[in-house]
């Protein structure tokens, strides 16, 4: 190689070591450029201003969280159930002796006040029977007056005064019988109420265990209706409740429980339970259905967002935030609802709850909530100027 070339060579070889030795040179940007060389951008930039993010005292970015304040709610505060109406009184009248009818005095929709006659049967032999027991009596009354004054002469003696006594006595009781015996051929209604439909008619003969009518006593409604052993304690004979018939619903009828069942039914784990409501206008019917409702004072209790339930070892907790800082507080479930859930917990309505963000949130560390003006946090709580906000 001829020597001007290994010159050319070694120029070459200085120029590109200097070149190199220029860039990595600090402040070698500005002879770079003197030397008409670009120079390459460096690998750390400035943060552009407003892109400064929230940062714990050791430089680490505080978690990014949403929050939703604490409400409160009740519950066991209201009882509903649906129960089944009957009669205050409700009897199926049957006669006491077997015969014809001979006359039905009612129809159905009477109104009948207890001991009206409803119905006649045949009395003729009856009636024979009790002239013939009044006859019998006359004639003892009689016996019993003779001997009487029989015996002030001591014509009869005391023994047959005493048989004569004995004879009216059993006279009386015949006759008492005979008469029992014609009133009972009169069927009469045992209690007040609106007589139902009529089985039977005029000319049916009829026998003891023949259902001649029913009468509803219907001024007042008894509804039959369960409820869950956990009421139990709440309930009380005369707590007022509120009905309205699923039949009629713009009516509401007011009432109390009348009666309390005394145990719990093991199978379906409720309480029967008997509420009276009125009837003032004849409404309400016999079999109808009805829905109760019972107010109580109810338990009170705070409500989470259902996103901020988190679950442990430990089991169910939140994370609340107090003074810009996460704690891990634990809770028990109380009740699930769509929007909300009830905690039995440590947790105040208006507290801050945390609903998402909640993977990067430990225990005491400091939380950016979103929406609120980001402030950086020092190793000791004081708040810094953002890197944006730095110089």
């Amino acid at each position: 190689m001829k020597v001007w070339k290994q010159v050319l060579f070694a120029v070459v070889v200085l120029v590109g070591a200097g070149a190199v030795w220029l860039y990595f040179f600090s402040g070698s940007n500005e002879l770079l450029k003197k030397a008409g060389i670009d120079p390459a951008p460096t690998a750390t930039t400035e943060p552009a201003a407003g892109s400064a993010r929230r940062t714990t005292g050791g430089g680490q970015a505080m978690p990014l969280v949403i929050v939703k304040v604490a409400g409160a709610a009740k519950i066991n505060d209201r009882l509903s159930a649906i129960g089944t109406g009957k009669a205050k009184s409700s009897v199926s009248v049957t006669p006491f002796a077997a015969g014809r009818m001979t006359e039905l005095l009612v129809q159905s929709g009477s109104k009948v006040m207890a001991g009206d006659v409803i119905a006649k049967l045949d009395s003729e032999a009856e009636t024979i029977i009790a002239e013939k027991a009044k006859s019998a009596l006359k004639d003892a009354q009689n016996k019993l007056k003779r001997a009487e004054n029989l015996s002030t002469t001591n014509t009869v003696s005391a023994v047959q005064v005493s048989d004569a006594e004995l004879a009216m006595e059993n006279a009386v009781l015949d006759l008492r019988e005979a008469e029992l015996a014609l009133d009972r051929r009169d069927i009469k209604a045992p209690i007040s109420g609106i007589v139902g439909i009529l089985p039977v008619n005029a000319g049916n003969y009829i026998t003891i265990s023949t259902q001649v009518a029913t009468i509803d006593d219907r001024s007042e409604v008894l509804v039959d209706f369960w409820v869950p052993e956990r009421f139990a304690p709440l309930i009380a004979v005369g707590a007022p409740v509120s009905a309205s018939s699923i039949a009629r619903p713009g009516e509401v009828f007011e009432g109390s429980v009348s009666a309390i069942d005394s145990r719990v039914d093991p199978a379906s784990r409720t309480l029967h339970v008997q509420a009276r409501i009125t009837n003032p206008k004849d409404t309400l019917r016999e079999g109808m259905a009805f829905q109760i409702s019972i107010a109580f004072p109810g338990d009170t209790y705070p409500t989470v967002d259902p996103l901020a339930i988190q679950w442990g070892t430990e089991g169910a907790y939140v994370w609340k935030i107090l003074d810009n800082k996460a704690s891990h507080v634990p809770v028990r479930i109380v009740q699930r609802n769509a929007s909300n859930v009830l905690v039995d917990a440590n947790i105040k309505p208006g507290d801050e709850i945390v609903t998402e963000g909640v993977q990067s949130v430990r225990e005491g560390g400091p939380v950016q909530i979103k929406g609120q003006p980001a402030q950086k946090q020092s190793g000791e709580g004081r708040p810094l100027a953002s890197a944006g906000e730095a110089g």
